[in-house]
């Protein structure tokens, strides 16, 4: 505002200064009865096109105020992965394939139910389900302000949730379906969100909505009562600065704010693997960050 003040007075001294060097010459521009139409007629288009000028240039800060403005946050990525710091260990399944004591056996026991909770990946160890999130964001890049979908999709397969860990914005609804020729349960337990609990009917391809508008501190457990071996985990937050590991332990966040940003680490498993985890974000770069080892000690 400052600037477009100075750009304002600047346009009246221009004006004035042509006045006083008119006047100088012994023609007052206002008030001399002999300045004559020719005269006028000559000094009006310079004052004109002087004006003209100096509004030009108006314009021309302001919009280098606003474009500077954007141009000043500069954004970048970071991208790691998650090991297994030590031998895999053995992991019971959940439901085993054929066990007719299962809760519907026809469809809980058609094939093995793994622990979802456990999913490390053979050759390299990497840890899946890992949740890295940022607890408040300072700036959010102005693609991701709001996100481009405004559902996301939580199935129920062979009881199992699908998927096992998701990440819901505020401004999102999370479709609740199954695929499933048997019924289900989903029962949020969040900590600032009203929780839900409803019936999910056999094979509903339609959905029922659950809305979660207000970011939570850590992942949200859902868990089916019918079926109690089946959890999941919904990351709630107000950004979009949320990854989870994918099979093999990997993850990316994009367009971060440049400068140190600090995240948190969970693991359903393991708890918190880092409270607190710094990481320097490069402007206009992808920050490759060291392969973080988690030793097997966490899951035990």
């Amino acid at each position: 505002m400052r600037v477009l003040t100075t750009f304002k007075d600047s346009v009246a001294k221009s004006r004035s200064i042509v006045y006083d060097d008119l006047t100088s010459h012994g023609l007052d521009v206002l008030h001399d009865k002999m300045w004559t139409h020719e005269v006028k007629a000559s000094a009006l288009p310079v004052l004109r096109l002087l004006e003209m000028t100096m509004k030009t240039l108006l314009v021309a800060c302001a919009l280098m105020l606003v474009t500077g403005s954007v141009h000043a946050d500069v954004w970048g990525s970071i991208e790691g992965q998650f090991v297994l710091d030590g031998a895999i260990p053995s992991v019971p399944l959940l439901v085993k394939k054929g066990d007719a004591a299962a809760k519907d056996a026809a469809v809980c026991a058609a094939q093995d139910v793994p622990d979802d909770g456990m999913a490390i990946d053979p050759e390299t160890k990497g840890i899946g389900s890992v949740i890295i999130f940022m607890r408040k964001a300072a700036k959010i890049h102005p693609d991701l302000m709001k996100s481009k979908e405004a559902t996301v999709e939580f199935d129920q397969k062979g009881c199992r949730f699908f998927p096992h860990a998701m990440v819901v914005r505020t401004d999102q609804k999370v479709l609740c379906k199954s695929s499933d020729a048997v019924a289900h349960n989903v029962h949020t337990n969040p900590f600032a969100n009203s929780p839900a609990n409803f019936i999910v009917q056999p094979n509903d391809k339609s959905g029922s909505p659950v809305a979660m508008p207000i970011a939570e501190s850590l992942p949200v457990k859902v868990v089916c009562d019918i079926h109690p071996w089946m959890i999941a985990w919904w990351v709630v937050a107000d950004h979009p600065y949320v990854a989870i590991t994918d099979a093999q332990g990997k993850f990316k966040i994009e367009n971060l704010p440049e400068g140190k940003m600090e995240f948190r680490v969970w693991h359903e498993k393991a708890g918190y693997i880092e409270r607190k985890w710094e990481i320097d974000v490069k402007a206009d770069a992808t920050t490759t960050v060291p392969l973080v080892k988690v030793a097997v000690s966490k899951f035990e």
